[in-house]
């Protein structure tokens, strides 16, 4: 294939993303057009996520009853009762935004075309004439409108409303938009106007709301979203048996120290006061979000970007509270983080935030779907025992969906929407946030710089990028880092340039560009031997393996025959081998790592399993083999760890 794309792609771009600024914010970067994924790894699972997720998802709406729920809430079916929890309406929400990217990127058809006719249709006959719409309360509590806000999810469910139609708006489709209209006013109303004194539980409609105001530049959204933020913290969702620091509701956000209670919330609450920030300039809400930020990078995020150290109740732990096999880590908390942490690159233009992004999208969000893109996880464990499925009565196993099917159509949406993560500008540079094949361009120096970017990121850690339009004049051009690269060559057409990132993790390159120009990045793909902070008691003695971005994990399918995982430890002076393979059973194209690994003679299995002196039992010597965590779980359901012991 030729090295660049030139001008036909640059035509294709999609037209816009997920976020979208004001001219008036104080972002120091801004998105750029979606990048059209033409190559690699991200452009097979956007494929697989156009040709198989999307599809099992629309099909999935009409068997659990999605579907039915609005027909109910419109009075056109009455022999079904209401099926799912309050938020049903959502999963809808999240296809339609799914879809919205899939046509923004020109990938319609006749299918897409037909669910977002009868779609939309549905939710239209559905909406109140005072524009309320939520299918559970219009069918079974009429009169309990916002009475029982702490879970009832009523304004988290019209936020993702609000994020379908503006992506629906900006694909060219704007069917959806009056209706997110409608209900918005109608909460503009209840909420600011007349000061009803409740906030949801689940935060969510906060960052829609913004995103609603600057797309269509009605204040009242903007306002809105402001007062649900600044009301956090006084008590206003209500009282419940786990306590007001799970709804993040203990202290006002510009006092929160740290994150507390459900993951999802927290972030996606996260990324509503940085995008308020971003539309106001109130500092001291990006002060606050930082702070919590580095707390959560430091203490609560797992080696593969996971949030949630806590399965019962989705919720964070305490301070490195970080177990592998109870931990949740669910797929909608990686995704809220890849919001919050986006909307903090474009406030600070930090690449530490696309460090972490990179980190949550090459293994927990991609581990959280299964190669064919036909099941999902909820939760993204570090470890599986041999005895999991005995033990759980509900083995946590991908599932083609849910009762609760939160985590299905965001992996869509996500998916669909990738090419909006993966560069910024300001008014003089062109930033790469994450390393992808395609065609990238964006205003800078007065004109337009767009290039073409090739690279077999994950597998090898080449990226070619040509320069193909310019403007009249010098400009910058800004490659991030990435942090686990420790020995990074540059070179423009050709000829060595000096590694110097600047005080943000850039390397920047400004020059008068001419079309045709390359710049050669060699990042460092050497496999690391990773030890965790002491204070994480749960793996304290163990270690884990990372190759670029990729985190690994051994399963027992790759282990040599008899060989128990649980019974492997990393040997006392061991050695790494990497091993590629084009076409590894039941994963595909793949890198393998094979380490040099102990197995340690049975112990006695009665009695209690302590003991007054350490055993001594005698190692065995074995080669282990690794695989990237994104890819476990496709073969069987034996079982898989993370972290390997050193004793």
């Amino acid at each position: 294939m030729p090295d660049s794309l030139g001008d036909s792609m640059i035509d294709k771009l999609a037209p816009a993303g997920p976020v979208e600024l004001t001219g008036d914010s104080v972002a120091v970067q801004r998105p750029v057009p979606p990048v059209i994924i033409t190559g690699g790894l991200w452009h097979e699972r956007q494929r697989i996520n156009r040709e198989a997720s999307i599809p099992l998802g629309i099909g999935k709406l009409a068997e659990a009853g999605n579907f039915d729920d609005l027909r109910l809430a419109a009075g056109e079916r009455l022999d079904v009762a209401y099926r799912g929890p309050v938020y049903m309406d959502t999963d809808v929400y999240k296809m339609l935004e799914s879809v919205a990217y899939e046509l923004g990127a020109g990938a319609g058809d006749e299918a897409l075309a037909t669910f977002l006719t009868e779609a939309i249709g549905l939710i239209t006959r559905a909406q109140t004439d005072d524009g309320y719409l939520n299918s559970y309360y219009q069918v079974n509590a009429p009169d309990q409108r916002y009475a029982k806000l702490e879970n009832s999810h009523e304004l988290y469910t019209a936020g993702h409303l609000f994020q379908a139609a503006v992506a629906l708006a900006r694909a060219g489709d704007d069917r959806l938009l009056p209706i997110a209209r409608r209900l918005a006013d109608h909460l503009v109303r209840v909420f600011l106007d007349e000061r009803k004194p409740r906030l949801d539980g689940h935060p969510e409609a906060e960052t829609a709301l913004v995103e609603l105001y600057r797309l269509t530049g009605i204040e009242s959204y903007l306002d809105l979203a402001r007062r649900l933020i600044d009301d956090r913290g006084r008590g206003l969702v209500g009282h419940s048996p786990v306590g007001s620091a799970y709804f993040q509701d203990a202290l006002p956000v510009r006092e929160m120290p740290i994150l507390t209670g459900h993951a999802v919330r927290a972030m996606y609450l996260e990324a509503g006061i940085v995008d308020v920030y971003l539309e106001t300039g109130d500092r001291s809400l990006l002060d606050g979000s930082i702070t919590r930020w580095e707390d959560a990078v430091a203490t609560k995020t797992a080696i593969t970007g996971g949030h949630g150290a806590r399965q019962l109740k989705e919720a964070f732990g305490e301070g490195y509270e970080l177990p592998s096999d109870q931990a949740y880590n669910e797929t909608c908390a990686a995704v809220a983080s890849i919001h919050w942490s986006w909307r903090l690159l474009l406030a600070t233009g930090e690449a530490r935030f696309a460090d972490l992004i990179e980190r949550t999208l090459y293994n927990v969000f991609a581990a959280s779907v299964s190669l064919d893109g036909l099941e999902f996880f909820k939760g993204n464990p570090l470890q599986r025992r041999h005895d999991h499925e005995q033990v759980i009565g509900d083995p946590r196993y991908r599932g083609g969906w849910f009762w609760s099917a939160c985590c299905p159509p965001n992996v869509t949406r996500l998916m669909s929407s990738l090419g909006h993560y993966v560069a910024t500008t300001d008014a003089e540079t062109l930033y790469l946030q994450q390393y992808t094949e395609g065609v990238v361009h964006g205003s800078v120096a007065g004109g337009e710089l767009a290039a073409t970017l090739r690279t077999d990121l994950p597998w090898s850690g080449r990226v070619m990028i040509t320069i193909d339009r310019v403007p009249d004049g010098p400009c910058g051009l800004a490659l991030r880092l990435p942090s686990w690269s420790e020995r990074t060559e540059l070179f423009v057409n050709d000829g060595p340039v000096p590694v110097q990132p600047d005080d943000r993790g850039y390397l920047v390159l400004r020059r008068a560009w001419r079309a045709g120009d390359t710049i050669r990045l060699e990042l460092d793909l050497s496999p690391r031997l990773i030890t965790p902070h002491p204070k994480i008691d749960a793996v304290r003695g163990s270690v884990a393996f990372e190759r670029g971005p990729l985190v690994y994990c051994f399963e027992q399918l790759d282990q040599p025959e008899g060989v128990e995982l649980e019974r492997l430890r990393l040997a006392p002076e061991p050695e790494l081998q990497v091993r590629p393979v084009d076409d590894h059973p039941g994963i595909g194209r793949t890198v393998l790592l094979d380490v040099s690994a102990d197995v340690l003679a049975d112990l006695p299995d009665t009695g209690l399993p302590y003991f007054r002196t350490p055993p001594a039992p005698t190692p065995r010597p074995v080669t282990a083999t690794a695989i990237p965590y994104f890819q476990w779980s496709n073969r069987d359901r034996r079982a898989m760890r993370v972290w390997l012991p050193t004793c």
